[in-house]
């Protein structure tokens, strides 16, 4: 049975088109493995700390003296363990200011970690993920980025995601992209039924 892994960080709710287009794939994906397990993560509802000081003496070895930050290393160990149990990982990343949300680098900040998801190893950094896993991210963006677009040297979030997914070891990536949403409603229309176009052909 596949475990899929649906992670949103948009924080406009009912009204994000990648938490639309998150859900409409982990409805294809569920079609795809009928009986899948689904574990949710709402970094929103439920934010990871920021990386501190504190996190990083505990990462050294010094004892934790902090409820609060015991309960969020205990959640970032929960965010590693989801990637490792899940098949198919579906990630919902809007773009903000020309890269990803905080909240959703937050997680990152929380899964990379030296011996667990990546090592160092003789050729070089390597990632610790079992091979086989997909990855899918849902991306939405108010404006043009791709091709020849004038404004492609300014992004920041599918390259930045895409490269520290890779770095441990999630390399089958497909994006679902809807941008030029804040060009008008045709042009918010047009990317939201093309993305959902590639939802529906995903086998």
């Amino acid at each position: 049975m596949s475990t899929i892994l649906h992670i949103d960080s948009s924080v406009l709710g009912g009204y994000s088109v990648s938490r639309q287009l998150s859900a409409e794939i982990v409805a294809r994906q569920e079609v795809l493995h009928p009986g899948a397990t689904i574990i949710y993560r709402d970094l929103v509802q439920a934010p990871a700390q920021h990386l501190s000081d504190k996190h990083l003496a505990v990462f050294q070895g010094a004892e934790v003296t902090d409820a609060a930050l015991g309960a969020d290393l205990a959640a970032g160990g929960a965010f590693i363990e989801d990637l490792f149990a899940a098949d198919v990982i579906v990630i919902g990343a809007p773009m903000y200011n020309f890269s990803i949300p905080s909240q959703l680098k937050a997680w990152v900040d929380r899964v990379c970690v030296a011996g667990r998801t990546f090592q160092y190893g003789a050729n070089g950094p390597e990632g610790l993920l079992p091979k086989g896993k997909k990855v899918f991210i849902a991306s939405s963006r108010g404006g043009f980025y791709t091709g020849d677009s004038p404004a492609a040297f300014l992004e920041h979030h599918e390259t930045y995601l895409k490269a520290v997914l890779g770095f441990i070891g999630l390399t089958d990536v497909t994006v679902i992209r809807a941008e030029g949403l804040s060009r008008g409603d045709e042009a918010k229309n047009a990317a939201i039924t093309g993305a959902q176009e590639q939802i529906a052909a995903l086998s």
